[in-house]
């Protein structure tokens, strides 16, 4: 008894999958977003805020894309509606760095040429995501840095702030009780669009008193982003390490197209047995239009819907 017991204790901690697989007609477009795995302990009206936040991202997403827009513009105007918005650690509600601050970090990647930009340290740019994108397109570059990212924003059209306006009074008590809760807000979207193209798009603020110069996974082309037409787009959420240590986003790709497996089944094999439990977790479109929201965390904020009429809003498992 006592080591069924057991058993039973293990299956109820067993991390959660939100795979899911098409039944009927190839949508002719698609969209995940996450707003952070590791939820935290929610009140009711504080969860009510969060979808509502998570709808209002999802619903922008979900017009543009009935309007044909490219896998590209959506998701970085999704991404940029999620900076905007405090209740995500990204842009607005950025957490604070140990020396109480804001260091912001982005990646954009086009599945269609594989043309991607990122950029990590940024303290004055208020939507990073668009930083990340002008980076690839107004640059021979990928990646831009800190002061670098700083001086490239400079000589590109993108709205400063001063480094005040990320700071909120949650994340400065986050800061004050010594919490690590970085990870929880993490923003991310992918996207299959219209004409079959795909895309990825991660924004953050990092971990919570991180230390000088840390860097995580969000802006790491592979490891917290990556798009491919030849097989998914993947947006990571959680612990950056660990992404960058198993290059996440990127395995899951690799998966599928060396390895033969669907979506669903790579996203679940990196998720539940590369990493460990409470590692995060990922949001994914396949080119064929399926979709998969994976973690092995408590929760993770998460919304999706495709052409063919679904549409999803889920926090815990």
């Amino acid at each position: 008894m006592k080591h069924l017991s057991l058993l039973i204790s293990l299956a109820l901690l067993l991390p959660a999958c939100a795979s899911i697989h098409r039944s009927g007609p190839a949508p002719t477009w698609t969209i995940a977003i996450h707003g952070g795995a590791g939820v935290p302990e929610l009140s009711a009206e504080k969860e009510a805020a969060y979808r509502r936040s998570l709808s209002t991202a999802l619903e922008l997403g979900k017009r543009m894309l009935t309007e044909g827009a490219s896998a590209l513009d959506t998701v970085e105007q999704v991404v940029r509606v999620m900076e905007d918005d405090a209740l995500f650690n990204s842009g607005k509600g950025a957490v604070y760095t140990a020396e109480t601050k804001h260091e912001l970090d982005a990646s954009i990647m086009d599945g269609a040429t594989l043309n991607c930009g990122a950029i990590t340290g940024v303290k004055t740019v208020k939507n990073p995501i668009s930083l990340a994108r002008l980076v690839m397109e107004q640059s021979p570059h990928v990646f831009f840095s800190g002061d670098g990212a700083e001086r490239f924003a400079d000589g590109v059209e993108v709205e400063r702030v001063p480094n005040s306006y990320f700071d909120t009074p949650f994340r400065l008590q986050q800061l004050k009780d010594k919490l690590n809760n970085g990870s929880n807000g993490t923003v991310g979207c992918v996207v299959m669009d219209s004409h079959g193209n795909l895309a990825a798009a991660t924004s953050t603020g990092g971990m919570t008193a991180k230390q000088f110069g840390r860097i995580g996974d969000s802006p790491i082309i592979g490891a917290g982003t990556y798009a491919n037409n030849e097989s998914c787009a993947v947006s990571g959420t959680g612990f950056g390490e660990q992404f960058i240590r198993h290059t996440v986003a990127r395995d899951i790709a690799a998966q599928m197209e060396y390895g033969g497996k669907s979506l669903g089944e790579a996203a679940d094999h990196v998720i539940h047995s590369v990493l460990d439990a409470g590692d995060g977790g990922v949001v994914a479109v396949s080119r064929d239009g399926d979709i998969a929201m994976v973690f092995n965390s408590v929760g993770m904020f998460r919304a999706c819907a495709d052409a063919n009429g679904r549409s999803e809003i889920s926090i815990l498992k």
